[in-house]
């Protein structure tokens, strides 16, 4: 398909730039056979005992480094990088700005700005470049210690879209985390997971809602823009994710029972699709557009998408391109809130 169809006219205002108070007091648009404005704290209503909702509880690490190239000359570049997929105890992929001025065996040096890492500086060797500013990061720490010294010298990477408007702050911290979040490695948040509190949790267990947790390392691929113009030609970054065997156990005698998988956000789709119900662990890179068959997912909350991105191609293969581009005026007319930090839908899928 042209990745031209999946485009839309946004107004910049309606980009949350701040997640709504408390959590749950989110809209929901409810996406089944019309649309229905609700709130995330009415949830528990629009579901039915047995059903079961599929977290991802990844966590996200402060992954934005800032520091300069050394040993090269008398210039010292001031290098931005994000990380977005751990290679081993001491290798991480990253995006580089400027990539134009790395190369292939240069030093960098992170922790610059008053903010010196307890262990010392943290410096790395750019092991190998390749397109669009990724590079490998050999780190001279490795495992626990390179982990403590990226919390002490890297920023929460929030997506260029908040960015572009104000700094990341203290607060930040706090809300682009999910109350979930337990293994560490993910440079994204599972953003549909942030509507969800106790409070919200207790109530749909009280209705004979389950949970269950998957984890899937979101990656700075994420907010990579489509640059291909047909979806045939676009290539996705790789992502690691986890699905217990415990879990794939529950989730197949639920369906059984009659109750639905529900995946919270489109990390938690992508990983069950890959996993097809079966136990699962190593990376996916899989691109979900329409036409694709839904094998392990009956229902997806998810957040309001960009234009054009491949997350909006995944929505619009599950409930429909014109479905979508309906609700997704729908929700521009009514202030809906977009993106990140914006408010959520709950999508039934397409008719056969």
């Amino acid at each position: 398909m042209r990745v031209s169809d999946f485009d839309f006219e946004l107004p910049p205002e309606r980009i949350a730039l701040r997640p709504a108070v408390p959590r749950e007091a989110a809209k929901l648009l409810v996406v089944d056979d019309g649309f229905r404005d609700l709130t995330v704290g009415d949830l528990p209503s629009q579901l039915r005992a047995g059903d079961v909702l599929v977290f991802n509880n990844t966590k996200v690490i402060p992954a934005a480094l800032t520091g300069a190239r050394l040993g090269r000359g008398d210039s010292t570049p001031k290098i931005e990088a994000l990380l977005h997929m751990r290679l081993d105890a001491s290798r991480w992929k990253a995006f580089a700005k400027p990539g134009k001025k790395l190369r292939a065996g240069d030093r960098l040096r992170f922790g610059g700005e008053g903010r010196a890492c307890l262990l010392g500086n943290l410096d790395a060797t750019v092991e190998d470049k390749g397109e669009a500013g990724e590079i490998t990061l050999a780190f001279d720490f490795s495992g626990p210690v390179l982990d403590e010294a990226i919390l002490a010298v890297g920023r929460m990477p929030l997506p260029p879209y908040i960015e572009g408007k104000r700094p990341t702050d203290a607060q930040d911290v706090t809300d682009y985390q999910t109350i979930f979040a337990e293994h560490a490695g993910a440079v994204a948040a599972p953003t549909a997971g942030l509507h969800f509190t106790p409070n919200l949790m207790k109530q749909l267990q009280d209705n004979g809602i389950a949970a269950e947790f998957v984890t899937l390392h979101v990656g700075a691929g994420t907010f990579l823009p489509v640059k291909a113009d047909d979806t045939r030609d676009h290539k996705m970054h790789s992502e690691w994710g986890e699905v217990s065997p415990e879990t794939i156990a529950r989730l197949n005698a639920a369906r059984a029972e009659g109750g639905r998988i529900v995946a919270v956000g489109t990390t938690s789709l992508r990983l069950l699709e890959s996993a097809t119900l079966q136990p699962f662990s190593g990376t996916t890179d899989i691109f979900i557009t329409p036409g694709y068959k839904f094998l392990a997912v009956d229902l997806l909350i998810t957040n309001f998408h960009l234009p054009k991105s491949t997350l909006f191609m995944l929505v619009s293969a599950f409930a429909g391109l014109e479905r979508m581009k309906a609700a997704y005026a729908h929700a521009i007319a009514s202030n809906y809130r977009f993106y990140s930090y914006g408010d959520c839908s709950l999508l039934f899928p397409k008719a056969p």
